[in-house]
Order: structure tokens, then C-alpha cells, then sequence
């Protein structure tokens, strides 16, 4: 069984954000990540060192990430796809980077633009740079299924964690749903094979999108296999650019009220947070998932005409 508690890992100002094609405001994006700070989230990935010129409305990473830095007590988390974009990440003053690879080569190849094999090489190029105090999480893209190959059977994927673990031992491992169509067995077989089979890795998360409903089931899979760092996406915010269909993350505001019902304790205070999420869904072009947060909502409604 799962803790007693859970570490939520809020990715909606990275995720969620990447895909909206209307430019964001710089003002606007920090804005939500102080409001998501004051909702008790203490952990968020905050933007991407990307390219700009591949992803407009990442370009003002550096600002947003001062900003959060700013906040206290926040563990302010940026996504990072090669070593270039690693050193702008360092250079802006990130303490926590978080570096993602693909099981599936096609997948990879339109991430990156790369063969998984040359990212491990790359991966291993940014840690051996990696200055002693900042972290280090490894997003495994497609860890489960593929948008274009389909289901990714487990022993793929623990090929490549072979080559991967053995760099940093010490880094958050994160098996990611690319596509949400995995189902909780899957999510449970995959991480309880892969803690056995590495013992020296020290932490591990999981990373889910929504796409078929199964969101929340395969958080609870996962809880109970044993990780409890758990990403999501305030308003269900999110989806691959390169996974055709794949809706956004679970969303923040639904994992919160299943675990606070489930006497597990998330520090995040769901009211506060059912507003940002509010906001987060009125953002122009963005696609919204989740229940929690109408259901909420439909129930104020109903209690206020009572």
C-alpha cells in the first residue's frame, strides 16, 4: 500500500501551458504559479529551456523561473531536452532539472530529434556537468505506450533503463503515460518490476495524462505500487504535442480530492486551488480535463439555490 502522504508534483505551467498556441503573458504565468504556491503546492515545474523558436510560449523561461525561485519553499522544476538548453537552465540559476528521453525511437526522433541511444549519451553529458546542488528527475516518455508503435511492452522499456539508471543513481526516476492509454495493472507491473530490478535507484514518480479516463485509477496504481510523487496539472491543463489525442495530465484538483478523501495528505488546500484551476481553465485555447472542479462548482450552485 501507498504512504500516509504524497508529494504532488504541479507541471500545468509547463505542460499545461506548452501546448496553448495564444501567448500567455509573462505576468500572467508567474501570477498562476504564486497562486499555486499560496493553494500549499511546493513543487512545480515551471516552464522548459526549450527552443524559442520551436515553442513561442516557452521563451520567457528565465523570467518565470526567477519568479517562482522567488517564492519560499518552492522547488522550482524545468524541463530540459539536451545539454545546450541544460547550461541556459544553469546559467538562469535552475536548481532542479528535469531531463526526458523516449522508450519509443519514433517518438524520440519528433521529440528530439534523436535515437533513444544518443539521448542516454546526452543525458549522461548533462550529468557529468551537473553542478553538486542542483537535482536531477528522469521523465521516461512512451514508458508504457507509444503514439505511433502502440503498447511499449515492459521489458523495452527496462532495456533502456539499464543504460540510464547506472548515470545517477540519485535522480527521480519518472515513468510517463505519453498517450493515457495504459491501465493501472500495467502502471503497477512496470514500477514494481523496475524498483526490483533497481535497487540503487532512490526515487521514483509517475507522470499520467487523461486521455481515456483512467487518470486517477492509474495514480492509485501507482500510490499503492509505492511512489509517492505524483504529477499532475491544475485543471487537467496539458497534452503531447507529438501524441495526436493525448489529452492533458490528471488533474491536480482531482488528485487532491481523492487523496484528501482517502485520509492522504497532500498539503494543498482544495478550495484555493479549485480557483486557480478555475482561471486556468478560461485561459484563451487552452483544453481543460478533469471533475472535481465542476462537480465543486455545479455543488456551490445547488447549495446557494437551496
Amino acid at each position: 500500500m501507498g504512504a500516509a502522504s504524497v508529494s504532488l508534483v504541479e507541471v500545468g505551467p509547463r505542460d499545461g501551458f506548452q501546448p496553448i498556441e495564444t501567448l500567455i503573458p509573462t505576468a500572467r504565468k508567474i501570477m498562476f504559479v504564486e497562486r499555486l504556491h499560496a493553494a500549499g503546492i511546493r513543487r512545480v515545474e515551471v516552464t522548459a529551456f526549450v527552443s524559442n523558436e520551436a515553442v513561442p510560449q516557452l521563451a520567457d523561461a528565465a523570467e518565470v523561473l526567477t519568479a517562482a525561485q522567488a517564492l519560499p519553499g518552492m522547488d522550482a522544476q524545468v524541463l530540459v531536452p539536451n545539454l545546450r538548453h541544460a547550461e541556459r537552465a544553469l546559467a538562469a540559476g535552475a536548481k532542479h532539472l528535469a531531463f526526458v528521453v523516449s522508450v519509443s525511437e519514433k517518438h524520440n526522433r519528433n521529440n528530439v530529434r534523436r535515437a533513444p541511444l544518443e539521448s542516454v549519451a546526452e543525458y549522461a553529458r548533462i550529468v557529468a556537468m551537473l553542478p553538486a546542488d542542483v537535482a536531477m528527475r528522469l521523465n521516461v516518455a512512451t514508458a508504457f505506450d507509444c503514439p505511433f508503435d502502440g503498447a511499449i511492452a515492459p521489458e523495452t522499456t527496462l532495456a533502456l533503463l539499464d543504460h540510464l539508471v547506472p548515470i545517477l543513481p540519485t535522480a527521480e526516476i519518472c515513468p510517463c503515460d505519453t498517450t493515457g492509454r495504459v491501465t493501472p495493472d500495467r502502471v503497477a507491473g512496470l514500477i514494481d518490476a523496475a524498483r526490483t530490478r533497481y535497487p540503487q535507484a532512490r526515487s521514483w514518480a509517475y507522470h499520467g495524462h487523461d486521455t481515456y479516463g483512467l487518470g486517477l485509477a492509474n495514480v492509485v496504481a501507482a500510490w499503492q505500487a509505492g511512489i509517492d510523487v505524483i504529477d499532475s496539472s491544475f485543471a487537467g491543463l496539458g497534452g503531447c504535442p507529438f501524441a495526436p489525442g493525448a489529452t492533458g495530465n490528471v488533474s491536480t484538483e482531482d488528485v487532491v480530492w481523492m487523496f484528501d478523501a482517502m485520509n492522504v495528505a497532500t498539503g494543498i488546500t482544495l478550495d484555493a486551488l479549485i480557483a486557480v484551476a478555475r482561471d486556468g481553465a478560461a485561459i484563451p485555447g487552452a483544453s481543460a480535463g478533469g471533475r472535481v472542479r465542476n462537480a465543486l462548482v455545479a455543488a456551490s450552485c445547488r447549495s446557494e439555490v437551496a
